[in-house]
């Protein structure tokens, strides 16, 4: 089984009004000695026996933000430290952050995907989300991107912005399919408390241009509206919130929903071998000191057990619009919880009767008009 790796950048220029991630806006003289805290742990990791690895994947905040020259020494000290067969290397990037001369360091250092973070094509949009880029400067990235050689690039797009309408919101699956990238993914935003804006929406506030969010349904129907699209356009709908061309999925996203091993480096990056899953320190700059001091980032390790392993497989599993093996989970955990197994069976049974969940043989799955419930669905499921 090969293994991914997730490289952690979590440094932003700015602060998205919906983001609910650990990143944060830094000075670019603490780039080098995050990159290079990096590389330490990456060495340090050799000790241990691993798989060999096939995908690597930068996210953030934005590593596009990173000097390409950084982002080489990464990955060399990958190839340098670890089996590697590198088939998929991605890189997040922001419109804005892509010129000519990076787009073609990036392709030398080994990167073959770009995760483009569009979000929308309406300026409107854009200026309230707290994004630095605009419509145009989307065009031209994915045509630097193109000309530098980059032939498997993915684009976002998020339903529920402030300020969405059903017209703008077609205006955006229109020009997103007129560039035509490889890979889609498509999110519906989420109100809580761990974002600015989600943060005013609960407590009826006006900043960040709460009001306008449109309402539940309505992100349904924007989700709707982009899954049938999509469809006529020939993407392939494999999990929830992703599409890709034939040939184009995500191998590494892939790798999560499938529960398969992955190594994170760097700040607040997870990890998992199967059996145990652990996440290093989220502020960087403690990061970096402990890398430095010789100590080990890695914290909140759990050992799952197979109660935890059995749910993972189901609100996993289940996102995969491939659906999963019952017959195989039946095999891998009846024996050691007959009663858990038994509920789950009864579950299944009835969000089935409900129109929820299609069997087909020995898969079970979501049925494709009811994503935009699935977390209902779960919850139903494994309560």
């Amino acid at each position: 089984m090969s293994m991914g790796v997730y490289i952690q950048v979590p440094f932003c220029q700015t602060k998205c009004t919906y983001c609910n991630f650990h990143t944060g806006v830094v000075a670019r003289d603490r780039h080098q000695p995050y990159a290079d805290a990096i590389c330490r742990e990456i060495v340090k990791a050799a000790v241990v026996p691993y798989s060999e690895a096939d995908t690597v994947y930068f996210g953030g905040g934005t590593p596009s933000l990173l000097e390409p020259a950084l982002l080489a020494k990464i990955i060399d000290a990958l190839r340098g430290s670890l089996r590697t067969e590198l088939t998929e290397v991605t890189l997040e990037a922001d419109p804005e952050t892509i010129a000519p001369e990076k787009a073609a360091a990036w392709v030398a250092a080994g990167f073959n995907r770009i995760s483009l973070g569009s979000q929308s094509f309406d300026d409107r949009e854009l200026k309230a989300a707290g994004r630095m880029h605009r419509r145009a400067d989307i065009f031209n990235a994915s045509g630097v991107l193109r000309a530098a050689g980059i032939h498997n690039i993915s684009m976002d797009l998020i339903a529920g912005l402030p300020h969405q309408t059903a017209d703008s919101w077609q205006k955006s699956v229109d020009e997103l399919l007129a560039i035509r990238p490889e890979h889609v993914s498509v999110y519906m935003l989420e109100i809580d408390e761990g974002s600015r804006l989600g943060r005013e929406a609960l407590a009826g506030g006006t900043r960040y241009s709460a009001q306008a969010i449109p309402d539940d349904d309505t992100i349904a129907d924007f989700y709707e509206t982009a899954r049938l699209r999509l469809a006529e356009a020939g993407y392939e709908h494999y999990e929830i919130s992703n599409w890709g061309l034939p040939g184009h999925r995500s191998r590494h996203n892939l790798k999560y929903w499938h529960r398969d091993p992955y190594l994170g480096f760097g700040a607040g990056a997870h990890s998992f071998d199967g059996l145990i899953r652990w996440a290093n320190a989220h502020d960087p700059g403690r990061y970096v000191t402990c890398v430095e001091q010789g100590g080990s980032p890695g914290e909140q390790f759990e050992g799952l057990t197979p109660m935890q392993m059995l749910d993972e497989e189901f609100f996993l599993g289940l996102r995969l619009l491939e659906g999963i093996d019952l017959a195989r989970i039946e095999r891998d955990y009846a024996p050691e919880l007959p009663q858990r197994m038994a509920k789950v069976r009864e579950q299944i049974n009835h969000l089935e009767s409900l129109g929820f969940i299609a069997r087909e043989g020995d898969r079970i799955r979501l049925v494709p008009d009811r994503l935009t419930v699935s977390n209902e669905v779960f919850i139903q499921l494994l309560g």
